[in-house]
């Protein structure tokens, strides 16, 4: 896992991300006039910020129901020995399922949260038996469906407050 190192940020850095993070494709002077800076104060504000890794990049934010993706199951899974090879062995295996789009380590009685999103619970069922089931390691395994989403803004800041 790499070191990140922590940036101070301001009010001013915090308008600018959180547009960025409702809308990654304004232009400098969009960004400007949001903040209330000339264009090229809010570029190099929004460059430092990439520079520092605090902007990891830019992404497209997709429909997952538009997409035939209807079904979105967060799975606890156990993992039966706590060393750094078993722990390893299943991270590399779990990355390479593509319906998993999310992983975390996590604390508690589970050792892993997945996010797993496929066509219907038909294609759930398969991903479970032939794929998830069948990782190294694996001691439990817990689905949680989710039934609908309120609020989804992942990896970023907090929504700003009004």
């Amino acid at each position: 896992m790499a070191k990140s190192m922590q940036i101070e940020v301001d009010d001013t850095d915090r308008r600018l991300m959180a547009a960025l993070q409702t809308n990654a494709r304004l232009t400098s002077g969009e960004l400007a006039q949001l903040t209330n800076l000339s264009q090229s104060p809010a570029w190099r504000r929004v460059r430092r910020l990439e520079d520092a890794g605090a902007i990891k990049g830019y992404h497209a934010a997709l429909d997952r129901r538009v997409l035939g993706l209807g079904v979105l199951a967060f799975v606890l899974v156990g993992i039966d020995r706590q060393n750094e090879a078993t722990s390893l062995a299943f991270e590399r295996a779990a990355q390479a399922i593509p319906e998993v789009v999310m992983m975390h380590a996590i604390t508690g009685p589970e050792d892993f949260l997945l996010v797993v999103v496929v066509p219907d619970l038909d294609a759930y069922a398969r991903v479970l038996q032939e794929r998830l089931h069948r990782l190294p390691g694996v001691r439990s395994l817990q689905t949680h469906l989710s039934l609908r989403e309120f609020k989804g803004h992942v990896g970023g800041l907090p929504d700003p407050l009004p």
